[in-house]
């Protein structure tokens, strides 16, 4: 194991197969050693004749049988702790440092005693020697024969776990968790299987007392050898099964362990075929509301794009949750279910980011990521009421354009900005006012709530993707009780106010404009190659503040200036595209030589292939939950103190920032969702991830909750899980969101090589 291992790459090293407590492989040799020691307690005698000088002494056939159990127990009772702590030591040893190296589903190659449930893990597989003794035993009364008994016991743990093997997923892994040596994995709670810790260990008991019965009824019958085997190979046969069976109702898991996947139309609850194509929320006149364990009426999606195993359904939640019994709207939600291969724990949550972005978007793109996750959870996302698509209650056409944001250089420019913010959000505004006022985070918060209701979940299990962020602070506001663990992958840390937030985020834009500058150097494919990139990015934006840079041959007319430079450069600076290509940063270079020679046309073409527009639009539909989370500005003041601070904080991107609160200047709703703390008790501690750019953001987020930790990617990137940028990053939100377990302090992952 430990020569495959180290013959392969980092990135296949994720892929590799956990050796857990280290008694996998060898378990089935032991069970089969330990049974055959047991049969050999009541087949010897048979072999030798000592049976009838047995049968003399005890003429009670059966007494016989089970006065052997005492001491066979003491014996393999014994034997088998010493014999797995032995497998479980030496297994690590030999590992060494390696067994703490994580893996892809979320594991470590090897696990020590420390690790939960693997004490008990190797304590139960001790016991569960006894156990094939047992069982050894009971088959070998009721055959008679060692030769046949052996045979049965191959059959049972060496042959039959061989062919479970070779089943087709789910199959093989449901299969197998009825297996003997899947068993104690199970009892201890620390996977390997579908069962639930008691009905493993009712199946493993059930294995003991089928053949002890077996052996009871063969060794009862008073026939010659070969018809006492046939008697003891159906007797024994039959009892197995019967233990299966009744191991089997026993393992039937509860509603709260499996996928809710009934059919059965719900109160509150629609999945008409069409569900998965609403594309955002859909005005409903007042209906009854939901009520808490409601089940949604799962249906296959009617996205052709849609994976064939993706469920979608709809919930009707209030509009205004101030008003529950009110008028309603309709969230359409998509399930990936759990795979079956192991145990379900519970419900994933992820969140799309935007805002505006639909997690139904994302399952549908993306539900490879979440492969191994899905081998312990459900998987559940929705088409938030704030998502933005064609055919919503609100003018897609409006909200997909805005105003060009301009950075106001008095109190009368200030205010005109104001009107041109206000009239474009009151014509997306008029089509239905009262939801255009409702698409705060905390709205989509409490509607997350109603689908957990919905799901029958007690608690959820949350992945938090970029502004997505903001509703699952709100969530853990409002509900932290129903918080079993958030994952913040390059979140926005709706915990302080705008201005709070910028000395950081200059900061981290500063480090990319080096990042990106050192690249230069020592990259030819960029067209400022040999030139001081600092220098020249700083006179290009002073000198675009004095004379715009028009785009020329462009009928818009339009003309950028330092500040339009600065936010149409910001996404290609943050996510330069896949190294060692960067790709945007090679379309960059180009367009900043090309601007400094007088046109900005390289600045509009990537702009407009994005948006549509020249320049960059500040989307309404955007806005509309900025706006309502208190991201603005709270008025001119406010501004000029926000810029003056920017220009000592960064020489190079200044005002930069102020892009999105002064998109909020004179917006026609008030603030309902301001940024706050989140509680400091109640909530489990969180798992923050992000790139160089996000870090320091998701860092001030976790920060709040004790005991926290944060995962750091050292190479550019944004929702680094769903992206899949690092298999690094997937292992640990992985293991965290199956084990609670956080990084150590300090971890990072790094590219792969």
């Amino acid at each position: 194991m430990i020569r495959g291992y180290d013959g392969q790459s980092p990135a296949e090293r994720l892929r590799f197969t956990s050796n857990g407590d280290g008694l996998g492989t060898g378990l089935p040799v032991a069970y089969f050693v330990f049974g055959t020691l047991g049969a050999l307690t009541i087949t010897s005698e048979y072999a030798t004749g000592m049976i009838r000088t047995s049968l003399v002494a005890v003429p009670r056939r059966q007494l016989l049988l089970f006065a052997k159990v005492p001491g066979l127990a003491a014996v393999t009772l014994a034997g088998g702790q010493v014999l797995a702590f032995a497998m479980h030591l030496s297994a690590q040893a030999v590992l060494g440092d390696r067994a703490g190296h994580i893996l892809l589903d979320g594991r470590t190659l090897g696990t020590g005693l420390s690790e939960p449930g693997v004490l008990t893990s190797v304590i139960v597989s001790g016991l569960s020697m006894a156990a094939a003794a047992l069982l050894g035993l009971g088959v070998g009364a009721a055959i008679r024969s060692t030769p046949g008994s052996l045979v049965v016991l191959v059959l049972i743990f060496l042959v039959v776990p061989f062919a479970v093997r070779v089943l087709p997923s789910p199959l093989r892994a449901q299969a197998g968790s009825y297996l003997f040596e899947s068993l104690p994995q199970q009892i201890a709670g620390v996977g390997g299987g579908t069962l639930a810790p008691g009905a493993a260990a009712g199946l493993l008991a059930a294995h003991v007392a089928a053949a002890m019965a077996a052996g009871a009824a063969g060794i009862a019958a008073k026939r010659r050898k070969v018809k006492a085997l046939a008697v003891g190979v159906v007797a024994t046969l039959a009892t197995s099964l019967a233990a299966g069976l009744v191991a089997g109702l026993v393992a039937v898991p509860s509603a709260g362990d499996a996928p809710a996947l009934a059919e059965r139309p719900a109160n509150g609850l629609m999945a008409p075929p069409e569900a998965s194509d609403s594309p955002g929320p859909v005005a409903q006149s007042p209906e009854r509301g939901l009520a808490s364990g409601d089940t949604p009426a799962w249906r296959p999606c009617a996205d052709q794009d849609a994976p064939g195993d993706m469920r979608c359904a709809t919930v009707q939640v209030p509009l205004d949750w101030k008003k529950p019994e009110g008028r309603k709207i309709t969230i359409p939600v998509a399930l990936l279910p759990a795979s079956g291969a192991e145990r379900r724990i519970g419900t994933v949550f992820s969140i799309p980011g935007g805002p505006g972005a639909s997690g139904i978007d994302d399952l549908k793109q993306y539900h490879g990521r979440f492969a191994q996750l899905r081998d312990r959870f459900d998987v559940v996302s929705f088409a938030p009421r704030n998502t933005v698509k064609p055919g919503g209650a609100l003018p897609y056409d409006c909200l997909a354009t805005g105003p060009w944001i301009t950075l106001p250089r008095d109190r009368a420019q200030y205010a005109a900005l104001e009107r041109s913010n206000r009239e474009h959000a009151q014509r997306c505004r008029a089509a239905d006012p009262e939801l255009f006022d409702h698409m705060d985070s905390a709205s989509v918060a409490r509607d997350i709530e109603a689908v957990r209701a919905a799901l029958g979940e007690e608690r959820l299990s949350f992945l938090a993707n970029s502004y997505g962020g903001t509703p699952a602070a709100a969530y853990a506001r409002l509900f932290p009780a129903r918080v079993r663990a958030m994952v913040l992958d390059g979140t926005a840390a709706h915990v302080e106010d705008t201005a709070a937030g910028e000395p950081r985020r200059y900061a981290v834009a500063e480090r990319q404009l080096e990042r990106f500058a050192a690249w230069c150097r020592s990259a030819t494919a960029c067209a400022l190659h040999g030139q001081d990139v600092g220098e020249v990015w700083r006179a290009l934006v002073a000198a675009a503040d004095r004379s715009p840079v028009p785009v020329k041959n462009d009928p818009s007319r339009a003309a950028y200036s330092g500040f339009d430079l600065k936010v149409a450069a910001a996404p290609s600076f943050t996510a330069p595209g896949g190294e060692p290509d960067v790709p945007r940063w090679v379309q960059l270079a180009d367009a900043i030589e090309q601007a400094v020679a007088g046109d900005a046309a390289g600045f509009a073409d990537y702009v407009r292939q994005a948006s549509g527009s020249p320049k960059v639009p500040s989307l309404t539909g955007q806005n509309m939950t900025h706006c309502l989370d208190g991201k603005g500005y709270g008025g001119y003041e406010a501004y000029r103190k926000a810029l003056r601070g920017a220009r000592e904080l960064s020489p190079n991107f200044a005002g930069q920032r102020s892009w999105w609160p002064l998109a909020c200047a004179g917006w026609p709703a008030p603030v309902t969702n301001p940024p706050a703390p989140l509680p400091a008790t109640g909530l489990p501690p969180f798992l923050g991830v992000g790139s160089w750019t996000d870090h320091t953001e998701v860092e001030t987020i976790v920060r709040h909750v004790p005991g926290s930790a944060t995962l750091r990617y050292e190479g550019h990137g944004h929702t680094l899980y769903v992206q899949g940028l690092s298999g690094c990053v997937t292992a640990h939100v992985n293991r965290y969101l199956t084990t609670l377990r956080l990084p150590p302090p300090g971890t990072t992952c790094r590219p792969a090589s």
